[in-house]
């Protein structure tokens, strides 16, 4: 039987993640689109998470900067996308994560948010990641489709000074239009003693698969997120939306919210039969 070394815990807000604590899930819209439909969205996810007993985090944008095209939506900006999350927060007792752009928005958003998240394309800028880990928040890194999961090393070099982190991934390019999951990396990346994460709305993704914006694949999101749980993932992002055909972002890769539940029930049963079977008792 192959060794299996947990994780050091992370504490974002009332949620626990990893050193053997129950899955936890990550999930909300992609961008903030409406204030009263996020802040609903979010008593949604913490029914369902409630129901099933994990901890919940919930993780919308306030600006989409690597949108593709320049004139995609890319939310209502900080200020009041700082206010909608304050809500959030106020109103369901969710600890939020957003993701920051620039070395600058990382003091005022961390005054608000109970971790900060650093986006794939932007997770080699230093600047970026030491200003978010000076913050002494909790930090949501997701690897790079550029990199190898062992390439993740300098970045956890960085960000040192942060209150615990969290590393994801998202899959890795495979040629054009395309990102492939190397299960393998989510064994590599805790070898870091760090919690990881599977994102798996923006795995199924196909980049710039639409010309002026990307396209993907929704139907695989539970095959993936399965088989991430059976690689012994510790969070499961995923982005959703009460009607994704309407959603401003994302629109082919974003979950319908109501079929969370059933994705959970699916991903939690493959995950405790892998801590049953890792603990040596598979009954």
């Amino acid at each position: 039987m192959e060794s299996y070394q947990l994780s050091r815990e992370v504490t974002v807000g009332s949620a626990v993640i990893g050193g053997g604590q129950p899955l936890c899930l990550i999930a909300g819209p992609c961008v903030i689109e409406d204030h009263a439909m996020t802040v609903e969205i979010a008593r949604l996810i913490a029914v369902v998470a409630a129901e099933f007993g994990i901890p919940a985090v919930f993780k919308a944008s306030f600006d989409k900067a690597n949108r593709m095209s320049l004139g995609s939506y890319r939310g209502p900006g900080m200020e009041a996308g700082l206010a909608t999350l304050a809500e959030v927060r106020e109103r369901t007792g969710l600890p939020v994560v957003t993701d920051i752009h620039e070395p600058r928005q990382a003091e005022p958003v961390a005054k608000v948010v109970d971790m900060l998240q650093i986006p794939a394309f932007l997770c080699r800028q230093t600047d970026l990641v030491v200003a978010a880990a000076a913050t002494g928040k909790p930090l949501l890194v997701k690897k790079g489709q550029f990199m190898a999961p062992e390439d993740m090393a300098p970045v956890v070099e960085k960000a040192a000074g942060a209150r615990g982190l969290l590393l994801a991934d998202r899959g890795t390019a495979f040629g054009y239009h395309r990102l492939v999951v190397d299960m393998r990396s989510f064994e590599v990346m805790r070898r870091f003693g760090w919690p990881v994460v599977f994102d798996a709305t923006h795995a199924v993704q196909l980049p710039g698969g639409a010309g002026a914006s990307s396209s993907g694949e929704r139907e695989f999101v539970p095959v993936l997120a399965r088989a991430a749980a059976g690689a012994g993932i510790d969070a499961l992002f995923v982005e959703v939306h009460p009607d994704p055909s309407k959603a401003k972002s994302d629109r082919e890769t974003q979950l319908p919210l109501v079929d969370l539940p059933a994705l959970l029930k699916q991903v939690l049963a493959v995950d405790a039969a892998r801590r049953a079977v890792m603990e040596g008792s598979p009954e």
